[in-house]
């Protein structure tokens, strides 16, 4: 399974076709407590880089940028009402939706979790 993230610290990762999107550990980290997370509909038609969703925590509220194009066919129905897995686990069990990957060449826009380590280094 392969992990890719954004420069607005969302990451996904790819499974036969399938992409798991949340937000990363240092977001998660800079936000502090999250207390509400805004999740896309299923079934909506999302662009790469587009807005998929929101959270808010006791800091900010923020934008959530889909990292893919293509539909969403699951959602985290648990962060609705245990926001604060996404502080727990950001990048496993606070995951906040799967969409079905319109065109996986989109993943060439992203960087690797090393390129995302790096890029972590300039903030």
């Amino acid at each position: 399974m392969s992990m890719y993230f954004t420069k607005e610290h969302e990451w996904v990762k790819v499974k036969d076709g399938i992409g798991a999107v949340g937000i990363s550990e240092h977001a998660a980290h800079e936000l502090g407590d999250v207390t509400f997370v805004e999740l896309p509909k299923i079934g909506a038609v999302v662009k790469q880089f587009a807005v998929l969703g929101s959270i808010e925590s006791v800091k900010a509220a923020s934008d959530i940028y889909a990292p893919i194009s293509g539909k969403v066919v699951k959602i985290n129905e648990i962060l609705n009402s245990s926001p604060e897995i996404v502080n727990e686990s950001a990048e496993d069990a606070g995951w906040m939706a799967w969409i079905e990957i319109a065109d996986e060449s989109e993943l060439k826009n992203l960087m690797t979790s090393e390129q995302y380590g790096e890029y972590l280094k300039t903030l």
